[in-house]
Parts: C-alpha cells; sequence; structure tokens
C-alpha cells in the first residue's frame, strides 16, 4: 500500500493559470495538470492508494471556503483514496472556533505555509493553532525550510520547528521535505531526538522539470547517502511518504525509496504504515 502525505490540487477553473505563475516562479513544470482528476490519474498510473490533499490558505478571507471545499472533497472522493486536509491562516479572526469546526467535520489535519503566510513558524500565531490543533488531535503539516518560489525567504527553519515542540510538547507534527528543504544539514543538527515527523515530498534526487534553469549545484537535493544520513537519525517510524504532486511525479520518488538500502518492513512503514496510523486508517 502507498499513501502519498503531500499533494496538491487546485479548482478546475483556475488551474492552469496558476500552475503558469507557480511554474514561473519556480522554473519548474508540473506532471499533472493541477486537478482534482490529473491527480486520480497520476495515482491510477503510480499504483497509489491513497492521496491527501494539502490546500493553502494564503489569506484569512479565504479560510472558511477553502475548508467547505475540502469538506465536500472529502464526502464525494473518500471511496477514491482522496482525502483532503483543512487549512488555516494565522490571521484568521477565529482559529480555534474554525479548528473546532474543522474536527466536527471529519478533518484528520491541517496544512500551513509559513512562506505563503508571512508568519514566522514559532510566531505566536502560529504557536495558539498548535496548541488548539494539538487540544483537539489534528495532524498539524508544514511547508518547511526554503520554499522553491522564495529562494531567499525561510520562515520554517529546524530551529523554528524545535521551538515549537519545546512550547507547545508532543503532537502530530508534521515537517514537509524532509524537515527543510534545502537546509537538510541544519535538520540533521537541530532536530535530531525532538518528536516530529518528516515527509519525503520534493526532496530526493534532482529538482524535476527544471529546464536547465538550475545549476548543477542548485538542480541537486538529497542523493540516497544523505537520504540515508536523516534516515538514521529520526528513524523509519517518523518518515512518511510524499511527493508534493504535481510538483513531482507520484512515480520516480517510489522507484527512489525502492532503490535504498532499506529493510521492507521500514519501506512498508515510511509507503504506508507510518501514515496509516497518523490517520487512523483500517
Amino acid at each position: 500500500m502507498i499513501i502519498d502525505i503531500h499533494t496538491h490540487i487546485f479548482p478546475d477553473k483556475i488551474a492552469a493559470s496558476t500552475l503558469k505563475v507557480l511554474s514561473g516562479k519556480s522554473h519548474t513544470q508540473p506532471f499533472t495538470d493541477g486537478t482534482l482528476n490529473g491527480l486520480l490519474n497520476s495515482m491510477k498510473i503510480f499504483h497509489v492508494d491513497v492521496s491527501i490533499i494539502l490546500p493553502v490558505a494564503t489569506k484569512p478571507e479565504q479560510v472558511t471556503k477553502i475548508n467547505d471545499n475540502a469538506a465536500q472533497i472529502n464526502e464525494k472522493f473518500s471511496n477514491a483514496g482522496i482525502i483532503s486536509f483543512a487549512s488555516i491562516h494565522p490571521d484568521f479572526e477565529n482559529c480555534r472556533a474554525e479548528l473546532s469546526r474543522v474536527k466536527n467535520l471529519g478533518f484528520k489535519g491541517i496544512k500551513i505555509h509559513p512562506v505563503y503566510q508571512n508568519t514566522n513558524l514559532d510566531d505566536k500565531k502560529f504557536l495558539r493553532i498548535f496548541d488548539s490543533a494539538a487540544e483537539l488531535d489534528l495532524i498539524v503539516i508544514t511547508h518547511a525550510g526554503l520554499d522553491i518560489g522564495f529562494p531567499r525567504i525561510v520562515s520554517c527553519t529546524p530551529k523554528m520547528a524545535r521551538h515549537v515542540v519545546e512550547e507547545i510538547g508532543a503532537f502530530k507534527f508534521i515537517l514537509a521535505h524532509m524537515g527543510g528543504w534545502k537546509s537538510w544539514d541544519e535538520v540533521a543538527d537541530e532536530l535530531s531526538g525532538v518528536n516530529v515527523f518528516i515527509d519525503t515530498a520534493f526532496s530526493a534526487g534532482k529538482i524535476p522539470n527544471n529546464y536547465d534553469y538550475y545549476s548543477t549545484d542548485e538542480v541537486q537535493m538529497l542523493d540516497a547517502e544523505n537520504f540515508m544520513k536523516l534516515y538514521k537519525i529520526f528513524g523509519a517510524d517518523k518518515i512518511l511518504f510524499g511527493t508534493d504532486s504535481p510538483w513531482d511525479s507520484q512515480g520516480t520518488p517510489i522507484d527512489f525509496i525502492n532503490a535504498l538500502p532499506i529493510a521492507d518492513a521500514d519501506k512498508n512503514k515510511i509507503f504506508s504504515g507510518n501514515a496509516k496510523k497518523l490517520l487512523s486508517l483500517t
């Protein structure tokens, strides 16, 4: 079984225009058309059983509508292996009430993106969200490290993530992109022994579909050796499979992990076992 903990889609009407803007910022090209059907087709091709959609509210006034739409997706497509998380924005007026509503609607977790939301991860506005999420037993997944579309801005460093856990205590906290995109040395230094999960999204091998924009050093993400260093630090129980679809193929990361010198039992944890526990899937 394969569960992709980290995917994105956009409404059909704006998917093409949104991908065009984001592709321009990141100098990459997507692997699907960014729609729900595009994701379902990808899942079929690469034998992905469940995909978790992570919506991002870039403005506080978007939160309620995004979550209403996500709830409709869960109602209509859960049998097809689609589970959407909710979103929250640090400047939303009543985060506690919205998180309670999200929990009552049956959501498993929420997605935040400190860069797009212009707030550092350990800012008090996020800390109150994490405190409420922990109380409600909601998973929190955050973009971590650099963002390819914002090359000089880091609003979620490994040190900030460590500070969050020190302030809030243990909760279901996932740091995307192997703990911090392009910050992996700092991940190893700051997050060893810290009770967080990391996902593999857009972190293995080389930046895909870059059309030679990036230099040889820039295009390199985690090779097998450096991936294994983080695997040894966090252990198989704390790593979740994710792809960042449509920005990476769902197939390439599967092949990357299958080629690693990791026991099959640990690969099964990464591909689905850990996510099944977090998501309470049978």
